[in-house]
This record gives structure tokens, C-alpha cells and sequence, in this order.
């Protein structure tokens, strides 16, 4: 069996994937690495492989003996990245949002096109049990047909993981129902198997942004005894949690939203998120013509309703709920099992539960949502796929 030899780009966050693609003895094997921080590099070398080539420059990457790149640096660079990975002949992993606006993701889609090389979208939310599990349920047609989804997204840790680092400017983001709401969206058009059709949506920088200096950080701020998002991270690097100040000057980004959506079937699915909540929790909903199906929890519990107005359902009445074993590995056991996909595409073309569509049209609902949101809550069409690549992309 060939064995996939691939080239990270950034090491630390999402890099963290790089453990499950580091097989020695398996399908594939860390070759090489890219960053901007020499921390990260002996990180890297310390955690997944000492010998790896590592560099700062995307072309002496590219330049290396490698098959494809696995890209999991900040968001507002991934279109620059995956095109050139492309057009170097290189197959591509990247990591959710695919990208910042939707013309670099059709961008990207028209690389993958002509190069014809494999390319796929980091949603690993598709591939943890329990919304597999709804996702099947749905599929059965035992709630019936879906016409209305509900999803909230209580985002506790917002401040650590948003508002202290890059995130928090919309030059590098675009908006949290891009970066944040990705995996929530494409949940809810792959879960119903439509994708969004219009958007409206409203929401506001309640909590953070503020009059601070841009270059203040918190270990040196004079309010850091008394400041409730005080973030020190000591000398461990960890590329998604700065200590940058949340309520400096250039935070711009919404920390509170609600989204209408109109699937392609006319199901309406409508989506919050807040992120100076004090907790962490996500919930979704889908009410079809027969019934309700809710997540109880993050991780392992879905409850089923069923309507009870005929005999046809007396033995089903009563509440089930499903109790869901998580699988070893990040993100509920996620991690493994998607980067486990992506080699699989590449070794026998075996289409990913990820698909490029969808994380193109999640980025474009992003857009939108964020474009209506601060123009009034227009109504907005998502824009179809460019004319060349229709029909190309699955």
C-alpha cells in the first residue's frame, strides 16, 4: 500500500490533527511543516515528528517531496494556501471555515477543478455518533417530513477562544456565523439534506469590543486583578487562545446573532449563538410532520417524540431517548475518524462524508447571514455556484 507523505500547514490549533495522520508504519506520514512561530516548530518536532522539514515559506513547502497539505492555519488565509497547494499538484485537507468569503471559496472550487487532485472540507461534526445518529433518524422518516429546525449555540468559553486573538476583527473573520456557526450550519443542510436558499438575520456587539488599546495584552493590563476575562496563558503556546485584550478598540465582530433561514424545500431552520453566555451548549431541534427529534446534551443523548393521533403509533408514544457511546479522539471522537476519510479518498477515491459543496455553502450562509445582519436584515439570496464549476461539484 502506498503511503501518503503530507505537509502541515500551521502547527498548533486544529494542527493538533497532525497526531492521527503520523503513522510510521500506516497509511501516511508527517513530512514536513509551515508556520510563522518558532515555538510552534519545536512543539511540533517534540509532539508529532523530530525529524520533519519545517519552514516558514509555503513554497519551499510546496517544493518538498509530499502529496498533499492538510491545512489548518487561521482562517483568512486558507484560500491563499489551498490554491496554491492545488496548482502545485498537491491534494488538499481544510480545515472549516473553507474560507472567509464566498468568492475564495469558488475560487478554491475552480483550482480543485482543474487540477484534479482530491480536495476536502474539515467538518468533523458530520463524523461524531451522536449526529450521525440524528442524522440516520432523520433519514428513517421516523419524525416524518422536516419542516422546521431550531438550533442554539451557547458559546461560554466566546471570550477565550474569539475575542482574545484574531477573531475578533472581522478584516481576518468576516463574522462568528462564519468562523463559529460553520459547523452548525452545515448540520442543519446535512442533516435535512437541503442546502439554505435566503437568509435575514440581526445581532449586535453587546459585551466585548471597547476603547482599549489594540496592543494591550493582559498580563500587563492595570484591571487584569479585577477583569473577569483575564487570560494568561503563561509560556505555552496555543494559537486560539491569546491574551489579547477583548475590549480593545478593532473588535468589530458580533458576539450575539439570530439567523432566519429558507432551505431549498422551504423547511425554515433559525439559528443563535451568544458568546458571553456563562455556559457552554449547543441544541438542536427538527420537527418534521410525525414528530420531534432534540439532542439532550453535546455528546451522547438524542430524545425522539412521536405525534400520538392515530393507533399507528401506540407502541412508539411514549418519549425514547438514545443513549450514544462516544468514540476515542477529539472532538467526540471525531478527529480520527475524518482524517481517516481524507486518506481514504486519497488511496481509493472513496468520497468523504465532507463534501467541497458543503463547505462552500456553509461559507456562503456565513456571508449572507453576516451581510444582512448589518444592513438592516435585508433578505438575501445565496448565490449559486459560478456557471464553469456548476455541476463539477459534489
Amino acid at each position: 500500500m502506498k503511503q501518503i507523505k503530507i505537509g502541515m500547514i500551521g502547527l498548533t490549533g486544529r494542527g493538533i490533527i497532525a497526531r492521527h495522520f503520523h503513522e510510521p508504519a500506516g497509511k501516511s506520514v508527517v513530512m514536513a511543516g509551515l508556520d510563522t512561530n518558532d515555538e510552534a516548530f519545536s512543539i511540533f518536532k517534540r509532539e508529532i515528528n523530530q525529524d520533519a522539514y519545517l519552514t516558514k515559506n509555503i513554497d519551499d513547502l510546496l517544493s518538498r517531496d509530499i502529496d498533499a497539505v492538510v491545512i489548518t492555519s487561521p482562517d483568512f488565509t486558507h484560500a491563499q494556501y489551498a490554491v496554491k497547494a492545488l496548482k502545485a499538484g498537491k491534494h488538499v485537507y481544510c480545515d472549516k471555515p473553507m474560507a472567509i468569503t464566498i468568492e475564495q471559496c469558488d475560487e478554491i472550487l475552480e483550482a480543485w477543478q482543474k487540477s484534479g487532485k482530491h480536495f476536502m472540507v474539515g467538518f468533523n461534526m458530520r463524523y461524531m455518533n451522536i449526529f450521525r445518529v440524528m442524522k440516520d433518524i432523520v433519514d428513517s422518516g421516523v419524525i416524518g417530513e422536516v419542516k422546521v429546525v431550531w438550533v442554539r449555540h451557547f458559546v461560554g468559553p466566546g471570550g477565550n477562544w474569539y475575542y482574545h486573538d484574531w477573531h475578533g476583527a472581522s478584516r481576518n473573520s468576516t463574522g462568528l456565523l462564519l468562523q463559529k456557526a460553520s459547523h452548525d450550519i452545515d448540520m442543519i443542510h446535512w442533516i435535512t439534506g437541503q442546502y439554505t436558499k435566503r437568509v435575514s438575520a440581526m445581532g449586535s456587539l453587546d459585551y466585548y469590543g471597547g476603547d482599549k488599546p489594540n496592543d494591550l495584552r493582559c498580563p500587563d493590563c492595570p484591571d487584569k486583578e479585577s477583569c473577569v476575562e483575564y487570560q494568561y496563558i503563561g509560556d505555552k503556546l496555543r494559537s486560539n487562545q491569546m491574551d489579547m485584550c477583548v475590549f480593545r478598540k478593532e473588535v468589530d465582530v458580533e458576539d450575539s446573532s439570530a439567523v432566519m433561514m429558507e432551505l431549498a424545500n422551504g423547511i425554515r431552520a433559525t439559528y443563535q449563538q451568544c458568546h458571553y453566555t456563562p455556559d457552554y451548549w449547543r441544541n438542536y431541534v427538527f420537527i418534521g410532520t410525525e414528530g420531534r427529534m432534540e439532542n439532550l446534551d453535546d455528546n451522547c443523548r438524542v430524545e425522539v417524540k412521536l405525534r400520538k393521533r392515530s393507533n399507528r403509533w401506540k407502541n412508539l408514544a411514549a418519549d425514547h431517548i438514545y443513549n450514544i457511546r462516544q468514540a476515542e479522539g477529539g472532538h467526540g471522537g471525531a478527529d480520527p475518524i475524518i482524517c481517516n476519510d481524507f486518506l481514504e479518498l486519497l488511496l481509493t477515491g472513496k468520497r468523504p462524508v465532507s463534501t467541497p459543496l458543503a463547505g462552500r455553502m456553509s461559507v456562503a450562509v456565513g456571508c449572507k447571514a453576516t451581510e444582512s445582519m448589518r444592513n438592516k436584515s435585508m433578505v438575501l439570496d445565496i448565490p449559486e455556484l459560478p456557471a464553469s464549476i456548476r455541476g463539477k461539484v459534489y
